[in-house]
């Protein structure tokens, strides 16, 4: 199979004119469509617009239209059931009062929609026991519905600096287009291409200028689309372990996984924002070291690239061994621990197996505190 693909070229091609576009015209949708500079989890210096999904949605649909009809029976569905994710996400990058579980239930509406229209969902995970439930086709939509939310709702919460969460989501597709294209299943290796193209559209006006974020409406359908690739792959090739499209997005996952621990440590709600996820600990600590006199911009930039890293290291794992469960379980625990072991020596300064942070109510000084700086954000 050739990944030059004129359907993919095209719906990069359409994503990137469709980014370019959002940003000369600011001054006429700005109003509607910047994102501020205040808040807890806002690091940019100056207003920017938050709607890149638009133009990953064009290219996607570019892309479709030009696809071989093959292609189009398994992105056609994608698309439709994806629309509450991203109607939702927009309308809170348009509106800011979109509330945080409104968003869950709409990317859970997406599997649930996604199974109506397809008739697929999960039905192993390859733990004893779940498999037994998922035989069960309530506990099988359901659970797909929560599979989809989580690692929708994972790349919002990795969208933090200039191109992580783009860059960690074509990681993702590539891995799954690599690991499909060995299974011999060419139209879905070339889904993920098309994909893919739309988000590195996008990609080249988000990083490393910072000029378009992906926002809620990108973050969460480009979220939905891995996530439903995945299902796509395990339905279409029963041999693959359910652990592999899991480890492929291992990174986001983990993200999602330790944020709940330790909010709930700290006795915050789950989907309280805070400034203490592994990337910005990475700005805070690493980048700013390494590049003291740099600006905020190039801090945010780097940070974003140095974290793609984190996305490439499960999600090679998962490629080179699909199939076989165990060798996936013990590279999630291998990626599990070298987190927690990142994220300790970036809090505490060793290389403890738990990534402890101060409880919120702690009376000496905070030393997650940083100072009143600020930088573009994705």
């Amino acid at each position: 199979m050739s990944f030059f693909h004129w359907p993919a070229l095209f719906a990069g091609g359409m994503a990137l004119v469709a980014a370019v576009l959002l940003v000369v015209t600011q001054r006429w949708h700005g109003h509607l469509s910047m994102d501020s500079s205040d808040g807890v989890q806002k690091f940019h210096t100056h207003p920017t617009p938050r709607v890149g999904g638009i133009a990953i949605a064009a290219g996607i649909l570019v892309g479709y239209l030009l696809a071989h009809p093959d292609r189009k029976s398994l992105l056609g569905p994608l698309i439709l059931a994806g629309i509450p994710a991203f109607a939702f996400g927009l309308l809170e990058d348009i509106t800011k009062r979109v509330s945080v579980r409104t968003r869950l239930l709409a990317t859970m509406g997406c599997g649930v929609l996604g199974w109506a229209i397809t008739g697929y969902s999960i039905t192993e995970a390859n733990l004893p026991g779940l498999d037994w439930l998922l035989g069960f086709t309530t506990i099988s939509v359901l659970f797909t519905a929560f599979a989809v939310g989580g690692v929708a709702n994972a790349i919002n919460i990795v969208d933090g600096f200039n191109g992580l969460a783009a860059g960690t989501v074509v990681i993702i597709l590539t891995a799954f287009g690599v690991m499909t294209t060995a299974l011999g299943d060419h139209d879905l290796a070339l889904v993920c291409l098309i994909l893919a193209g739309a988000v590195v559209g996008f990609l080249l006006v988000n990083w490393p200028l910072g000029k378009i974020f992906l926002g809620d409406g990108g973050a969460y359908f480009v979220g939905f689309a891995l996530a439903w690739i995945a299902v796509l792959i395990l339905r279409r090739h029963p041999e693959v372990s359910a652990w592999a499209p899991m480890l492929v997005c291992g990174f986001p996952v983990l993200e999602v996984l330790f944020s709940i621990v330790r909010r709930r440590r700290r006795n915050l709600s789950p989907g309280d924002p805070d400034r203490l996820h592994l990337h910005s600990l990475v700005k805070r600590r690493l980048v700013r070291f390494l590049l003291p006199n740099a600006s905020n911009l190039a801090r945010n930039s780097t940070t974003g690239a140095i974290m793609w890293i984190a996305a490439l290291i499960p999600a090679a794992i998962a490629v080179s061994w699909p199939t076989s469960t165990a060798m996936l379980v013990l590279g999630f625990v291998f990626c599990a621990l070298l987190y927690t072991a990142a994220y300790a020596r970036l809090t505490q300064f060793r290389w403890f197996w738990a990534a402890r942070t101060l409880p919120s109510d702690q009376s000496k000084p905070d030393i997650h505190s940083e100072p009143q700086e600020v930088c573009n954000k994705s």
